[in-house]
């Protein structure tokens, strides 16, 4: 076994503190990473707090992992020693159900998506421990290439809030012409902005918070809307063709459904904590959709890696010592950061 280090619970009323552990030994199709930086993700909180059902502890939390490969199996084929390289929020699955064949391990029919933290291995009795840490194994298939043409504290969250909104960007075809409102301008939509941009979309950003306005405009937005402002709101009465919903906390679907026009389509990739409810006249009287989108496959999440890579994207970030992190996490829950916090393992 390997010896590491980390951050972890061990209860969910528990602060992350220092934890010692093991990591497997590396097979022949396995490759071991130290960790360089950690994204930290709102779902990061929710499990620690078991606020997603049961959790596993001891959890050591992070599934936007960018770190350096020290070492490969003899059976590896795709990465050498000394490449850098990415893990996201899943290390395994069956790979041979028509659903993994298909890029979309996430959703493996066979049940055994092996998620990075907060799971279990195939063998169905080790636990998977995440990216709070010093290193990892994980077998190559889920291992994704990161360039170094970009700042590698900046890469680190695209591994999750990058990949959950390139996915249904690139699957509804969005693009030039298309008028797209962001709601919610956090740690996915910020990222949901900057890719809707480069697809060369008209992108106009939903949010209840007035001082948001100029970081919009910044990262690209070419509209803001203050959607406490009814007068607003009206200006934008089936208009977009698209909106992507980046908001975790309950709120009026139907209201937002109002400013899509015919055929439009509302997609989710926050998650409210409470039931979904509208009337089905709202969606009914225009053709409309409502739909989600869940992060993305290993071929999808590479091909949004090398596209950031070819466009120079990547998350804004305020990187923090490993020993904030208690800190960090009350000021995500407060919507108190620009955009995503990451920690530097080093720091470990």
């Amino acid at each position: 076994m390997i010896a590491a280090k980390g951050y972890a619970v061990h209860s969910q009323t528990d602060k992350l503190a220092p934890w010692n552990f093991e990591r497997r030994n590396v097979g022949p199709k396995d490759v071991l990473i130290e960790i360089l930086f950690s994204g930290i993700c709102h779902s990061d909180i929710h499990q620690v707090r078991s606020e997603w059902g049961p959790a596993k502890y001891p959890m050591v939390p992070g599934h936007e992992i960018v770190g350096r490969i020290t070492e490969v199996g003899s059976a590896v084929s795709k990465f050498k020693a000394g490449d850098l390289a990415g893990i996201g929020c899943m290390v395994d699955s069956c790979k041979e159900c028509p659903t993994c064949q298909g890029g979309q391990e996430q959703f493996c029919e066979k049940g055994e998506t092996v998620w990075t933290y907060n799971s279990v291995e195939r063998d169905k009795v080790t636990p998977t421990y995440g990216g709070y840490s010093n290193k990892i194994v994980c077998t190559e298939e889920f291992v994704v290439k990161v360039s170094d043409k970009l700042p590698l504290s900046g890469v680190a969250p695209l591994l999750c809030a990058g990949i959950t909104t390139y996915s249904p960007i690139k699957r509804w075809g969005i693009n030039k012409g298309h008028k797209v409102a962001v709601l919610g301008l956090g740690g996915l939509g910020h990222m949901a902005v900057k890719f809707a941009v480069a697809f060369g979309a008209e992108v106009t950003v939903l949010s209840t918070s007035p001082s948001k306005e100029q970081d919009a405009k910044k990262l690209g937005a070419h509209n803001f809307v203050v959607t406490k402002n009814p007068d607003e709101l009206k200006k934008y009465a089936k208009y977009f063709d698209f909106i992507l919903d980046s908001v975790s906390a309950p709120h009026d679907y139907e209201m937002y459904f109002k400013l899509l026009n015919v055929n439009g389509v509302h997609i989710c990739v926050g998650i409210p904590p409470v039931p979904i409810q509208f009337p089905g006249s709202a969606l009914m009287s225009g053709n409309r959709a409502l739909t989600a989108s869940s992060i993305g496959g290993i071929e999808e999440t590479q091909e949004m890696l090398d596209y950031c890579a070819e466009h120079g994207i990547v998350s804004e970030v305020e990187v923090i010592n490993i020993n904030y992190v208690n800190e960090a996490y009350e000021r995500v829950l407060g919507s108190d950061v620009k955009y995503r916090f990451v920690i530097d393992m080093a720091t470990v």
